[in-house]
C-alpha cells in the first residue's frame, strides 16, 4: 500500500466528513502534514478536475491525486520544500493558480487572544471581522470570528461559490475564536459565515458583527472593505483630544440623512454622502449650527426604523455610498467647523435571521431569558451587558466610529431602557438585580466604562435618558454614569405641553415653564426638540401650536427664542427650522417649497438670527449648569403669562430675557435690573423679518425706578405672542 493509499484508509472518515462539510477541524487535515517518513499536501477543491502543486515561482513539482469524487486531492510533497501553490484545472478546462489557506498558521498571537478573552481589547475591530491582510508575502483576507458554541464555522463568499466546505475556520478553543487567512479573497468580495450549532445543525447564514460594509437587503451579505481614505482634519483632532468645553455654544441640527433632501427627479432616491457634503453642511453652516447630529447611519435593514434597530455595528449603511464616502462626508464637517455626533445603538438589536440573533445556536449577544433579554415594545432582542465578550464589542464598536470615522461624539440611545431590569414591563416580566432591586447593574457597569473610554478618546457622549436617575451626565469618578450631556426629556415635554395650550388656558398650567429650573443644574442638559416629538400622530412643532396661523407661527417663534435663552445646549431636528407643516416622513425630503411664504421663511430667519446672537453672547451659553449664571426676574405674573429672567456670563455681564405668552400687547411693562447701564434689544420675535406684527423697543432707557427686587429698572412694550433679549448693544 502506497502512502497516498495509506492516508486514505487511515482518514477516510476525516475525509467523508470534510466532503460533507461537517469537519469542526480541517487544519488537522488539510494543509501540508507529515505521516510517518513522508510529507502529505491535501486539499478540498471541489471545482477542480485536476491540481498539479507548483513551487512560489510556477515550477512543477508533483500531481496531486484525486481520493475522493467530490473534489479531495493528496500529494506527496517531495524534497524538503514548505512552500507550494494549488495550479489547478478547472471542469471547462480554465487553469488557476490558487494559494491554499490551509498552509499558513494563525494570525491571532496569545496577546490577542488574552485580551479577546479577558474583554479589554479597546482595538476588537482590528482582530474580528474581515481585513485585508498579508501573511507570508501573499495578500489576502483575514476572517475572524466569535462563536464559541459553534461545532463548525466556515466563511462563503463570492470567492468559493458559496460553498461552505471550502473555507472552514480554525478554533481557538479557549475563547471560542474562529478564524482563516483567505488568499482568494479581497476588497469588494461578498461573504457570509455558515455555521453548525453544537449538534451539527445548519444555521441560518450569518452576515459578520464585525463587518465594515453590507450589502442592501434581500442579500444581506457582508463586504471585505479595505479603507483607502487619506485624512485633513489633524489640525481638527489634535484640537479635539481637549477636554468638552461645557462653557462654549453647542447648537446642534439632528438629520435623517435619507429625508432631509433627495433627488426627487431621479425616482426620489437618497443623496450619497458625497452629495450631502456639498448640500447640506454649507446650509448647516448659514443657519450657523455649531454641531451636526446623524441618526443612526450603523446599517440597518429597514428603513421605517430610521436606523434605531442596527445590524451592522460597524458599517455606515449603504444606502448613501461607501464607508470612505462617509469619511469624506465627515472629514468636510470639519473642514467647515462642523462637529459631528452619531447617534448610536447600544440597547438593542433587531431579530433578523442574518444578524446577531442566536449568533452560533445559542443566546450569545442577547440573554436567554426573555425577561432580561426581550424588548417587547420594540420587538427586539437586549444585549447582554453582563457578557466582557459583548461589552468589549459593544465598546469597540463605539471607539470604531470615534477613531476610524473620526466621529466627535456619541448620542446614546434609549438609555434608560438600559438601565432598568423592568422597563415597560408588568410585575412577573422581569427579574430583579442580585439585590432586589430594578436597576440593570450590568447596564450601568458597561455605560461607566463606555464613558470613560469615550471621553479618554477625545469624544463626548449624550445620554438620551428619559427618568430622574442620578447623576447620569457626572464623571464616573464622582459616582455619575459618565455622560457629558443629557438630553433634558423633562423641559421638551413641559414646554410642548404648555405651548399646545390655548393662550388663555396658559396661566392654568405656568408652573410647567417654571418647574424646569428646580432642576436645571442637576445635569449638564441639551434641550432637544428631536424628530421623536414630530411623528406618529404628535403633529410637526408649527402644528402643536394653537390659534389662527399668525398665532401659530407667532407661538413657535416665541418658543424657539425662549430656548435659545434658557440654560442649556441646543438641538433642533431638521424641518423646524423652515416650520414644516406636516410630521416627519422618512420616505419624503423635507417641504422645502414652504420657503417660497413669508411665515416659514421668517422662522428660518428667526433660528438663524438666533445662533448667531447665541454664539455671540457668552451670557447664553458659558454659564449652562450652575445656578450661577441664571437668575429668575418674574415668575409668578401667571395672569398675564409672563416670564422675565437674566442670564450672566463668567465676568458677571448680563441679558434679559422676556417671554409674553398671551396674544395682548403689554405696554410699559416696567423690568427689574440689577445694574444702570446701557440696553438695547438684541432680537424680537416680533419683528417684521421673522413675519411678526413689528413691535419693537428702539430705545430702551434704564431708570432709577425699582422693581421686582432690583434697584433699576426699563420700560417695555410686550409684543404679542413674543420672545425678546435683551442686553448691551453689540458692536
Amino acid at each position: 500500500m502506497n502512502p497516498v493509499e495509506r492516508d486514505l484508509e487511515t482518514h477516510a472518515e476525516a475525509f467523508a466528513a470534510i466532503v460533507e462539510g461537517r469537519h469542526g477541524d480541517p487544519f488537522a487535515v488539510l494543509g501540508l502534514h507529515r505521516e510517518g517518513n513522508v510529507r502529505l499536501v491535501r486539499t478540498f477543491q471541489p471545482r477542480a478536475d485536476s491540481i498539479d502543486l507548483v513551487d512560489a515561482a510556477g515550477k512543477y513539482l508533483v500531481s496531486m491525486e484525486r481520493v475522493h469524487s467530490a473534489g479531495l486531492f493528496v500529494a506527496i510533497m517531495p524534497g524538503r520544500s514548505r512552500r507550494y501553490v494549488l495550479r489547478m484545472v478547472l471542469a471547462g478546462g480554465e487553469q488557476q493558480i490558487v494559494e491554499d489557506p490551509y498552509r499558513f498558521k494563525p494570525t491571532l498571537g496569545d496577546l490577542d487572544l488574552y485580551l479577546m478573552g479577558e474583554g479589554s481589547d479597546r482595538q476588537i475591530y482590528e482582530k474580528l471581522g474581515a481585513k485585508v491582510w498579508r501573511q507570508r508575502g501573499v495578500q489576502g483576507t483575514r476572517f475572524t470570528v466569535w462563536a464559541p458554541n459553534a461545532s463548525r464555522v466556515a466563511v462563503v463568499g463570492d470567492f468559493n461559490d458559496w460553498d461552505g466546505r471550502v473555507h472552514v475556520m480554525r478554533l481557538h478553543p479557549g475563547n471560542g475564536i474562529w478564524e482563516i487567512f483567505i488568499p482568494a479573497a479581497g476588497h469588494g468580495d461578498r461573504y457570509k459565515y455558515e455555521l453548525l450549532d453544537r449538534n451539527g445543525k445548519l444555521l441560518p447564514l450569518k452576515s459578520d458583527p464585525f463587518g465594515r460594509y453590507h450589502e442592501p437587503p434581500s442579500g444581506n451579505s457582508t463586504i471585505v472593505y479595505k479603507s483607502q481614505y487619506r485624512w485633513r482634519d489633524r489640525v481638527w483632532m489634535q484640537y479635539r483630544k481637549l477636554s468638552p468645553a461645557l462653557d462654549a455654544p453647542i447648537s446642534i441640527y439632528e438629520v435623517h440623512l435619507g429625508s432631509w433632501r433627495r433627488k426627487t427627479n431621479e425616482h426620489n432616491r437618497f443623496l450619497t454622502y458625497r452629495e450631502l457634503a456639498k448640500d447640506l453642511i454649507p446650509y448647516v453652516i448659514d443657519l450657523g449650527f455649531t454641531h451636526l447630529e446623524l441618526m443612526p447611519v450603523s446599517e440597518h435593514p429597514f428603513d421605517g426604523s430610521w436606523g434605531y434597530q442596527p445590524i451592522g455595528m460597524f458599517s455606515p449603511t449603504y444606502r448613501f455610498g461607501e464607508p470612505d464616502d462617509f469619511r469624506y462626508f465627515v472629514d468636510c464637517c470639519h473642514k467647515a467647523g462642523l462637529s459631528v455626533i452619531l447617534d448610536w445603538v447600544p440597547a438593542h438589536f433587531p431579530r433578523d435571521e442574518h444578524g446577531l440573533r442566536c449568533f452560533d445556536g445559542t443566546a450569545l449577544y442577547e440573554h436567554a431569558d426573555p425577561r432580561k433579554g426581550e424588548h417587547a415594545d420594540w420587538g427586539t432582542l437586549i444585549f447582554n451587558y453582563g457578557r466582557r465578550e459583548v461589552v468589549n464589542y459593544l465598546i469597540g464598536s463605539a471607539l470604531y466610529w470615534i477613531k476610524e470615522f473620526h466621529i466627535d461624539g456619541l448620542r446614546v440611545d434609549a438609555v434608560a431602557s438600559m438601565l432598568y431590569l423592568d422597563y415597560s414591563r408588568k410585575k412577573g416580566e422581569w427579574i430583579p438585580n442580585e439585590k432586589g432591586g430594578n436597576e440593570n447593574l450590568e447596564a450601568v457597569e458597561f455605560l461607566k466604562r463606555l464613558n470613560v473610554e469615550i471621553h479618554a478618546h477625545g469624544a463626548t457622549s449624550y445620554a438620551e435618558e428619559s427618568t430622574s436617575w442620578p447623576a447620569v451626565s457626572r464623571p464616573v469618578e464622582q459616582g455619575g454614569l459618565g455622560f457629558t450631556y443629557k438630553w433634558n426629556m423633562g423641559w421638551m415635554n413641559d414646554t410642548l405641553s404648555y405651548m399646545s395650550e390655548d393662550s388663555v388656558h396658559r396661566k392654568y398650567h405656568h408652573d410647567k415653564l417654571t418647574f424646569g429650573i428646580v432642576y436645571a443644574f442637576t445635569e449638564n442638559f441639551v434641550l432637544p426638540l428631536s424628530h421623536d416629538e414630530v411623528v406618529h400622530g404628535k403633529r410637526s412643532l408649527l402644528g402643536r401650536m394653537p390659534g389662527d396661523d399668525w398665532q401659530r407661527f407667532a407661538n413657535l417663534r416665541a418658543c424657539y427664542a425662549s430656548m435659545f435663552a434658557h440654560p442649556g445646549k441646543k438641538l433642533l431636528f431638521m424641518g423646524g427650522e423652515i416650520a414644516q407643516s406636516h410630521e416627519w416622513s422618512h420616505d419624503h425630503e423635507l417641504d422645502w417649497d414652504l420657503l417660497e411664504y413669508a411665515p416659514h421663511k421668517g422662522v428660518q430667519i428667526l433660528v438663524r438670527d438666533l445662533n448667531r446672537l447665541y454664539a455671540q453672547i457668552p451670557a447664553l451659553y458659558e454659564i449652562d449648569f450652575s445656578a450661577d449664571g441664571f437668575e429668575w426676574i418674574d415668575f409668578e405674573d401667571r395672569e398675564s403669562s409672563i416670564l422675565a429672567w437674566l442670564r450672566r456670563d463668567l465676568s458677571g455681564r448680563v441679558v434679559f430675557c422676556v417671554s409674553n405668552f398671551t396674544p395682548v400687547v403689554r405696554e410699559n411693562y416696567r423690568l427689574g435690573v440689577p445694574e444702570y447701564h446701557d440696553c438695547s434689544e438684541l432680537l424680537n420675535t416680533d419683528d417684521l423679518r421673522y413675519g411678526g406684527s413689528g413691535i419693537m423697543n428702539s430705545d430702551v432707557l434704564v431708570e432709577k425706578t425699582g422693581a421686582h427686587g432690583r434697584p433699576f429698572s426699563i420700560r417695555l412694550c410686550l409684543p404679542p405672542l413674543a420672545t425678546i433679549i435683551l442686553g448691551e448693544t453689540l458692536s
